[in-house]
């Protein structure tokens, strides 16, 4: 039975596609696992590794996954992702501003 993927419907990717985005995926997961289970690293260090190595899954998870793309059918898609990033990134940057202000004021 042959379905029609010509309709304007979420795109699916390939067995290829999944597999490189599951290998990279637990690249991402082991290295940071593996950092800290050996110890010795500077706990900078570590943070910083683990932040990165969170970014770069994060984004293998949205392209390989979830197949957002800059193609016309994902725009959409790509900028409800951005405004709500951005909404939680305004949400949680006035939040840490709006404690440090009144942590400053209740402490004179």
């Amino acid at each position: 039975m042959s379905h029609d993927h010509n309709s304007t419907g979420a795109a699916h990717g390939n067995v290829k596609q999944y597999t490189v985005g599951f290998i990279l995926s637990i690249v991402l997961t082991i290295i940071p696992f593996g950092m800290v289970m050996a110890g010795g690293f500077d706990r900078g260090i570590l943070i910083t590794v683990i932040a990165i190595t969170a970014v770069a899954q994060i984004l293998v998870q949205l392209i390989y996954f979830l197949h957002m793309n800059s193609s016309s059918e994902q725009r959409w898609n790509v900028i409800a992702f951005v405004y709500t990033i951005l909404t939680i990134a305004i949400l949680l940057v006035g939040s840490v501003w709006i404690m440090n202000y009144l942590h400053y004021n209740m402490m004179i």
